[in-house]
């Protein structure tokens, strides 16, 4: 019975938090949502290396030596008792010559059980640092976290100290609050799930994200500044 209620409990945090992306990015055509978080995410990450704060002195430190990236421009969270967060973005690899590829489209869901209250808009970038990760990316639509072997760290209260070049967690999550007051983002456990459909509406045809970013099958100009973006100093 416990099991059972647990399962519904979990269902349900990732039904609010697909819901909450849904509500926060309501599009009547695919291809103008696509463009648009195409151009946010080249405006996050623009941002991120540009902003003097120290956690983003860390990000322009691992950006570097990132094996791939989730941008996510919206990640809104809500929650009183249970909480949920969920938000769609764009998932690119580096390529062996150094050149990022082009995106593929994801939606971040993701949830928490415990005394919580607010809603808040936050952009975040993850910082992919392993090859499993990538995998548990493309494989997997399920948990990040310790279901894949892979482990998740949102920079900030004391990660500075546990991350080097090479140690540390594969993924580093980088956030930036855009608006409201409630703090911090909950990736453990997160849910990182593909958009086929935003997918064949930025690229015209029916696009797996590994034949995107893997095998280069896809191209789209309009994600050149962003390519650009993550590649410049």
């Amino acid at each position: 019975m416990i099991a059972r209620l647990d399962a519904f409990a979990a269902a349900s945090i990732l039904t609010i938090a697909l819901t909450l992306s849904a509500c926060a990015e309501f599009w009547s055509d695919d291809g103008a949502h696509a463009r648009d978080i195409v151009t946010r995410a080249e405006a996050t990450v623009s941002r991120f290396k540009t902003s003097q704060e120290i956690k983003f002195k860390e990000f322009r430190k691992f950006l570097p030596d990132a094996l791939a990236v989730v941008i996510l421009p919206t990640v809104v969270k809500a929650g009183f008792i249970g909480g949920a967060e969920g938000g769609s973005g764009v998932f690119l690899v580096k390529r062996a010559d150094g050149a990022w590829s082009y995106p593929a489209f994801y939606t971040l869901a993701a949830g928490s059980v415990g005394l919580q209250l607010g809603i808040q808009g936050t952009e975040v970038v993850l910082v992919i640092r392993r090859e499993k990760a990538i995998e548990a990316v493309l494989k997997h639509q399920a948990k990040l976290g310790a279901d894949f072997g892979v482990t998740v760290g949102v920079f900030g209260g004391g990660m500075e100290a546990s991350t080097t070049a090479n140690l540390g967690p594969d993924i580093l999550a980088f956030a930036n609050s855009i608006i409201g007051a409630y703090g911090g983002i909950t990736l453990e456990g997160a849910a990182l799930v593909r958009r086929g459909d935003l997918n064949q509406a930025y690229y015209g045809v029916p696009a797996a994200p590994r034949a995107i970013v893997i095998d280069g099958s896809f191209k789209n100009a309009g994600a050149d500044a962003l390519r650009a973006a993550l590649a410049g100093p």
